[in-house]
């Protein structure tokens, strides 16, 4: 990681059937071996499996879910003195949403289920109603901040 110069952020292309940039961003996550088509295939199935089950766009439910898992505090170690300390700091909005989007990923991958167009659909619709492991890794997250709110001193 560089002390001095830091690179702009890469402007990110919006996907050609949404025209959002969300969405790009996760067939990017979502992709294996540099397979895109393939990446964007399985979300968009995921899409129309999501409007059949709830009935809603599923634009808004991808969105909803992203909104439910982002987390707004995480704890990072300090080494203060020799002792190591889980000090509670406030997200950045990118950080929240590329941490969002990994849990939906794993959440998903860790599923089980036929397809994982299937198993993402069902944990987008879990998302967005609050439920499912990515949400509950965003809770144990706030858990663990507020269980070290007492370092919070710490932070530089």
């Amino acid at each position: 990681m560089p002390r001095r110069y830091r690179p702009e952020k890469r402007v990110v292309v919006p996907d050609e059937k949404y025209q959002s940039t969300n969405v790009s961003m996760f067939i990017n996550r979502l992709m294996y071996g540099g397979k895109k088509s393939v990446a964007t295939r399985v979300l968009y199935e995921s899409f129309e499996i999501m409007e059949k089950r709830s009935g809603h766009p599923a634009l808004e439910i991808f969105e909803q879910a992203l909104k439910n898992t982002q987390p707004a505090v995480e704890v990072r170690p300090r080494r203060v003195g020799g002792a190591t300390y889980q000090v509670p700091l406030e997200v950045d909005a990118r950080r929240q949403l590329t941490l969002a989007m990994r849990w939906l990923l794993t959440a998903s991958r860790n599923r089980s289920g036929r397809s994982m167009a299937e198993k993402l659909a069902a944990e987008f619709i879990d998302a967005a109603n609050e439920q499912g492991a990515a949400v509950k890794k965003r809770d144990d997250t706030h858990r663990m901040a507020e269980s070290n709110r007492a370092f919070a001193h710490f932070r530089f």
